[in-house]
């Protein structure tokens, strides 16, 4: 093996930060997919860059293992805050998208920026109803992609034990609903219960009258293409915040002494 010296070393880690990873946001379990949303072809490039600067280019192994110094691990932690800085920084310079209102019928749920649970919910007669939202992954490559998000819209009735839960695809003029369950009804929280039993057929499997019969259920009660540009942004907003956190967060953790000092 090819030893490469400390100081050569340092500067391949400073030349090729490691990649932050886990950075798309939490929610339900969907399959992943080569969609991708972005407010302008601005935030688009810099969003691109602040991850891809991430990326690792060298193999590590190539680096000689040495024994751990005070001064190598200062330098290295120097190196680490220097990188996580600047991508803090790069992100906080895009420009947001315009403040969209979402349909006035629905109201936002309070500290939905904050965790995974329902961002849009609303009252129709004795229903409840409350919407969740997600974005498919991205895959860069491919600069021709179709803006969809994914929803789970949830409608739940005084008395009863399970609500009526629908999975949609969501575009900018469409709307698609994927699937069809009866569910446990959500948690005090806003948080998904796994299924237990059966929870009906393939949506696709039902007839063409039946199929159109439900898309009409939830149109009637606002699950339209207008919530396109609302939970757009929103959408936006929540992971530009979640990134920046991300990059505050482990700088603070690199940069606690509490436990070395007590050591």
């Amino acid at each position: 093996m090819t030893k490469i010296p400390l100081k050569e070393g340092f500067k391949v880690l400073k030349e090729n930060p490691l990649n932050p990873a886990g950075l798309g946001p939490g929610g339900f379990q969907l399959p992943r997919s080569p969609f991708c949303i972005f407010h302008n072809e601005e935030n688009k490039g810099m969003l691109r860059k602040a991850i891809a600067g991430c990326t690792v280019h060298a193999p590590w192994r190539m680096i000689a293992i040495r024994p751990s110094t005070t001064t190598a691990t200062s330098a290295v932690d120097s190196i680490l805050l220097r990188s996580l800085r600047d991508h803090y920084q790069e992100v906080a310079k895009m420009t947001p998208p315009p403040k969209v209102s979402p349909p006035s019928s629905f109201t936002i749920v309070k500290g939905a920026l904050e965790n995974n649970g329902p961002v849009l919910k609303r009252s129709y007669g004795h229903e409840e109803i409350n919407i969740y939202v997600m974005r498919l992954a991205q895959h860069y490559e491919d600069d021709d992609v179709i803006d969809q998000l994914f929803l789970h819209v949830d409608v739940s009735k005084p008395g009863q034990k399970n609500s009526m839960q629908f999975l949609c695809g969501l575009y900018p003029d469409a709307l698609g609903i994927h699937s069809v369950s009866l569910r446990p009804k959500l948690e005090a929280d806003g948080s998904l219960q796994d299924p237990s039993k059966y929870n009906g057929p393939v949506f696709g499997d039902l007839d063409e009258r039946m199929r159109d019969e439900f898309h009409s259920y939830i149109e009637e009660r606002g699950i339209n293409s207008d919530l396109f540009l609302f939970l757009q942004a929103w959408l936006y907003v929540k992971e530009n915040r979640n990134l920046m956190r991300w990059f505050r967060s482990v700088g603070l953790f690199v940069t606690d002494q509490k436990s070395t000092k007590g050591a």
